[in-house]
């Protein structure tokens, strides 16, 4: 769906984006990772085409970036961009026009989505007096009207309780179903690891990490198992720290070169193994990992 090669972009001498390469499979739901001020909302006002890049090439479907593409594209910006004097039906209405939608097809689509989202009582009131997480659910289905080939989302679940956010993921995976691709920009590293088949991670303007979810969490993998044994036959090294609890003893061991089955093999020795489970990363500890170790380089 989307593919990036050597794009550049500087404000005076700042970089905000350098060489970046990203290819984004048509289909799956790509989070687009960094700090802040690492270069993400740039590529996405890049795609946009809000700004314009300095050099480089972005390929959607296959074809260069054009205002052809507009259509295909939604949008939903960390900084939302509601009329707060408008009221919700007639805010939709706009923005599906803007977005080419008949107005025959505009309030459908609308009506289908307020029915869904259990908002139809709220058609008539204005943004300005909705709560934050309503109004969060106006700009969402603002920005999937269209039914976009392509649809970037900065923070979709900002503003949102955890059932509103429950929903609105629920949504997202919908639109994966149906074909959409997504481009997911977001702090919250839970949503990630939920919802992501692919990843990048942009700091300082470059590019520092890309692959599937399983690539990536495989290649951080510290080779640590978590154990827990019961029934002691004998006493355990000293070496290894061990917490004791109710008749149990709990503690993470390196393979140091073992094979799995060769470490779990010499633990029978020791008692009854209850728990043997490799300790994989989470998104957020392969987060914050790479960041610092990009900063000291």
């Amino acid at each position: 769906m989307l593919k990036i090669e050597k794009l550049n972009k500087s404000y005076g001498s700042s970089r905000a984006l350098t060489d970046l390469d990203l290819y984004v499979p048509k289909g799956i739901i790509f989070g687009l990772l960094g700090p802040n001020g690492a270069g993400k909302t740039t590529l996405i006002r890049i795609i946009n085409q809000i700004i314009e890049g300095d050099s480089g090439t972005i390929l959607i479907d296959g074809k260069p970036l054009s205002s052809d593409h507009i259509s295909q594209i939604g949008y939903l910006p960390e900084e939302r961009g509601l009329y707060k004097k408008m009221k919700v039906w007639d805010q939709m209405i706009y923005f599906a026009r803007l977005k080419g939608l008949s107005q025959q097809d505009a309030k459908s689509r609308i009506n289908h989505w307020l029915q869904k989202l259990e908002m139809s009582s709220w058609k008539d009131k204005k943004i300005e007096d909705l709560s934050k997480g309503m109004a969060q659910k106006v700009q969402f289905i603002s920005t999937i009207i269209h039914n976009p080939a392509l649809l970037i989302l900065d923070e979709p679940f900002s503003g949102f309780d955890p059932l509103n956010a429950e929903i609105i993921k629920d949504e997202i995976l919908g639109l994966k179903a149906q074909g959409t691709t997504v481009i997911l920009s977001t702090h919250r590293m839970e949503s990630v690891e939920l919802l992501c088949d692919r990843v990048a991670m942009i700091h300082k303007s470059r590019k520092i990490l890309d692959g599937t979810m399983r690539e990536v969490k495989s290649s951080f993998r510290p080779e640590v198992f978590s154990i827990t044994l019961e029934s002691l036959t004998k006493e355990l090294p000293l070496e290894w720290i061990v917490k004791g609890l109710d008749n149990s003893y709990h503690f993470s061991l390196s393979l140091s070169g073992k094979t799995p089955n060769e470490l779990l093999s010499e633990l029978m020795q020791y008692g009854q193994v209850k728990q043997f489970e490799e300790v994989i990363p989470s998104m957020e500890e392969i987060f914050i990992h790479q960041i610092k170790s990009a900063n000291y380089e």
